[in-house]
Protein backbone atom coordinates (compact mmCIF):
# COMPACT_ATOMS: atom_id res chain seq x y z
CA UNK A 1 0.00 0.00 0.00
CA UNK A 2 1.44 3.58 -0.58
CA UNK A 3 2.17 5.76 1.64
CA UNK A 4 -0.14 9.10 1.75
CA UNK A 5 0.77 12.01 3.05
CA UNK A 6 -2.30 12.94 5.18
CA UNK A 7 -3.02 9.50 6.47
CA UNK A 8 -3.83 9.79 10.15
CA UNK A 9 -4.60 7.20 12.75
CA UNK A 10 -6.76 8.78 15.62
CA UNK A 11 -6.60 6.79 19.29
CA UNK A 12 -9.36 7.00 21.87
CA UNK A 13 -6.99 4.87 24.38
CA UNK A 14 -8.69 3.07 27.40
CA UNK A 15 -7.48 -0.40 28.50
CA UNK A 16 -11.02 -1.95 28.24
CA UNK A 17 -12.29 -0.43 25.35
CA UNK A 18 -9.42 1.38 22.96
CA UNK A 19 -10.89 3.17 19.75
CA UNK A 20 -9.11 3.63 16.86
CA UNK A 21 -9.71 5.67 13.59
CA UNK A 22 -7.55 5.14 10.26
CA UNK A 23 -8.50 8.43 8.00
CA UNK A 24 -6.93 10.22 4.81
CA UNK A 25 -6.91 13.58 4.36
CA UNK A 26 -7.29 14.93 0.62
CA UNK A 27 -8.25 18.55 -0.08
CA UNK A 28 -9.73 19.38 2.89
CA UNK A 29 -11.85 15.86 2.76
CA UNK A 30 -11.85 13.05 4.85
CA UNK A 31 -11.89 9.19 3.78
CA UNK A 32 -12.36 6.57 6.83
CA UNK A 33 -10.38 4.05 5.88
CA UNK A 34 -10.87 1.91 8.97
CA UNK A 35 -12.00 2.37 12.75
CA UNK A 36 -13.57 0.79 15.59
CA UNK A 37 -12.96 -0.65 19.34
CA UNK A 38 -10.28 -3.15 20.42
CA UNK A 39 -11.98 -4.66 24.06
CA UNK A 40 -9.59 -5.51 25.91
CA UNK A 41 -11.75 -6.44 29.15
CA UNK A 42 -11.62 -10.07 28.68
CA UNK A 43 -7.76 -9.95 29.13
CA UNK A 44 -6.90 -11.29 32.83
CA UNK A 45 -4.49 -8.64 33.70
CA UNK A 46 -3.42 -4.88 32.70
CA UNK A 47 0.38 -6.08 31.49
CA UNK A 48 -1.42 -8.10 29.18
CA UNK A 49 -3.99 -5.18 28.32
CA UNK A 50 -1.08 -2.98 27.62
CA UNK A 51 0.77 -6.06 25.29
CA UNK A 52 -2.57 -6.56 23.42
CA UNK A 53 -2.82 -2.69 22.98
CA UNK A 54 1.09 -2.60 21.53
CA UNK A 55 0.03 -5.44 19.68
CA UNK A 56 -2.87 -4.38 18.04
CA UNK A 57 -1.98 -0.59 16.95
CA UNK A 58 1.37 -2.14 15.28
CA UNK A 59 -1.00 -4.13 13.47
CA UNK A 60 -3.19 -1.40 12.46
CA UNK A 61 -0.49 0.66 11.28
CA UNK A 62 1.22 -2.03 9.18
CA UNK A 63 -2.12 -2.32 7.50
CA UNK A 64 -2.90 1.27 6.60
CA UNK A 65 0.65 3.11 6.92
CA UNK A 66 -0.62 5.89 8.26
CA UNK A 67 2.90 8.21 8.71
CA UNK A 68 0.92 10.27 12.06
CA UNK A 69 -1.02 9.11 15.09
CA UNK A 70 -3.18 11.80 17.02
CA UNK A 71 -3.96 10.49 20.73
CA UNK A 72 -5.87 11.89 23.34
CA UNK A 73 -4.17 12.98 26.17
CA UNK A 74 -5.15 12.05 30.01
CA UNK A 75 -7.30 14.54 31.39
CA UNK A 76 -7.40 15.15 35.28
CA UNK A 77 -9.91 12.85 37.03
CA UNK A 78 -10.44 12.23 40.99
CA UNK A 79 -9.21 8.21 40.69
CA UNK A 80 -5.75 7.67 40.39
CA UNK A 81 -5.74 4.28 39.65
CA UNK A 82 -7.66 4.86 36.63
CA UNK A 83 -5.61 8.16 35.53
CA UNK A 84 -2.86 5.89 35.71
CA UNK A 85 -3.65 2.93 33.43
CA UNK A 86 -4.49 4.90 31.11
CA UNK A 87 -1.90 6.97 30.90
CA UNK A 88 -0.22 3.53 30.48
CA UNK A 89 -2.49 2.23 27.49
CA UNK A 90 -1.71 5.49 26.11
CA UNK A 91 1.98 5.39 26.30
CA UNK A 92 2.27 2.09 25.02
CA UNK A 93 0.08 3.23 21.94
CA UNK A 94 2.24 6.06 21.37
CA UNK A 95 5.12 3.25 21.78
CA UNK A 96 3.66 1.05 19.28
CA UNK A 97 3.57 4.15 16.69
CA UNK A 98 7.11 5.27 17.23
CA UNK A 99 8.68 2.10 16.62
CA UNK A 100 7.10 2.74 13.21
CA UNK A 101 8.11 5.91 12.69
CA UNK A 102 5.34 8.14 12.91
CA UNK A 103 4.68 11.57 13.95
CA UNK A 104 3.00 12.08 17.21
CA UNK A 105 0.61 14.66 18.72
CA UNK A 106 -1.58 14.51 21.88
CA UNK A 107 -4.49 16.96 22.37
CA UNK A 108 -6.73 17.46 25.43
CA UNK A 109 -10.39 16.02 25.13
CA UNK A 110 -11.22 19.55 25.38
CA UNK A 111 -9.71 20.43 22.10
CA UNK A 112 -10.94 17.65 20.77
CA UNK A 113 -14.48 18.47 21.28
CA UNK A 114 -13.88 22.27 20.87
CA UNK A 115 -12.50 21.59 17.41
CA UNK A 116 -15.28 19.25 16.59
CA UNK A 117 -17.92 20.38 17.82
CA UNK A 118 -17.14 23.99 18.69
CA UNK A 119 -18.01 23.45 22.66
CA UNK A 120 -15.49 22.12 24.52
CA UNK A 121 -18.05 20.07 26.99
CA UNK A 122 -19.58 18.50 24.39
CA UNK A 123 -20.88 14.45 25.24
CA UNK A 124 -19.66 11.82 23.05
CA UNK A 125 -23.07 11.50 21.83
CA UNK A 126 -22.75 15.38 20.46
CA UNK A 127 -19.27 14.63 18.70
CA UNK A 128 -20.62 11.47 17.42
CA UNK A 129 -23.89 13.46 15.85
CA UNK A 130 -21.24 16.46 14.45
CA UNK A 131 -18.79 14.07 13.10
CA UNK A 132 -22.06 11.89 11.25
CA UNK A 133 -22.96 15.82 9.70
CA UNK A 134 -19.14 16.85 8.97
CA UNK A 135 -18.36 13.20 7.10
CA UNK A 136 -22.43 12.44 6.05
CA UNK A 137 -21.93 8.97 7.71
CA UNK A 138 -24.42 7.44 10.46
CA UNK A 139 -22.65 6.01 13.28
CA UNK A 140 -24.44 3.96 15.87
CA UNK A 141 -23.84 4.61 19.73
CA UNK A 142 -22.15 1.17 20.50
CA UNK A 143 -19.08 2.56 19.02
CA UNK A 144 -18.61 5.76 20.81
CA UNK A 145 -15.05 5.39 21.59
CA UNK A 146 -14.35 4.91 17.79
CA UNK A 147 -16.14 8.39 17.22
CA UNK A 148 -13.68 9.69 19.73
CA UNK A 149 -10.57 8.36 18.23
CA UNK A 150 -12.16 9.94 14.52
CA UNK A 151 -12.30 13.24 16.13
CA UNK A 152 -8.91 12.96 17.64
CA UNK A 153 -7.54 12.23 13.91
CA UNK A 154 -10.30 15.56 12.71
CA UNK A 155 -8.81 17.28 15.04
CA UNK A 156 -5.08 16.75 14.26
CA UNK A 157 -6.29 17.59 10.76
CA UNK A 158 -7.48 20.53 11.60
CA UNK A 159 -4.78 21.48 13.66
CA UNK A 160 -1.90 20.78 11.17
CA UNK A 161 -3.53 22.56 8.22
CA UNK A 162 -4.99 25.13 9.88
CA UNK A 163 -8.33 26.99 9.57
CA UNK A 164 -7.67 28.27 6.01
CA UNK A 165 -6.16 24.95 4.55
CA UNK A 166 -2.99 24.03 2.73
CA UNK A 167 -1.11 23.64 6.12
CA UNK A 168 1.00 26.71 5.48
CA UNK A 169 0.98 28.89 8.73
CA UNK A 170 0.95 32.97 7.86
CA UNK A 171 1.89 35.40 10.64
CA UNK A 172 -0.63 37.57 10.05
CA UNK A 173 -3.36 38.71 7.06
CA UNK A 174 -1.03 40.40 4.74
CA UNK A 175 0.98 37.77 4.31
CA UNK A 176 -1.59 35.47 3.29
CA UNK A 177 -3.44 37.77 1.00
CA UNK A 178 0.20 38.49 -0.65
CA UNK A 179 0.59 34.81 -0.91
CA UNK A 180 -3.12 33.60 -2.20
CA UNK A 181 -4.05 36.71 -4.53
CA UNK A 182 -6.31 33.94 -6.33
CA UNK A 183 -8.57 33.89 -3.18
CA UNK A 184 -8.73 37.43 -2.64
CA UNK A 185 -11.81 39.21 -3.84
Amino acid sequence: MELIKNRIIGIDPGTNILGFAVIDVIKKEYKILDMGVIKLASFPDHTTKLKEIFLQIQEIIETYLPNQMAIEAPFFGKNVQSMLKLGRAQGVSMAAAMTMGLEIMEYSPKKIKQSVTGNGNASKEQVAAMLSQLLKKKFHDQYLDATDALAVAVTHSHQSMGPLGGGKKYKDWSSFVNNNQDRVK
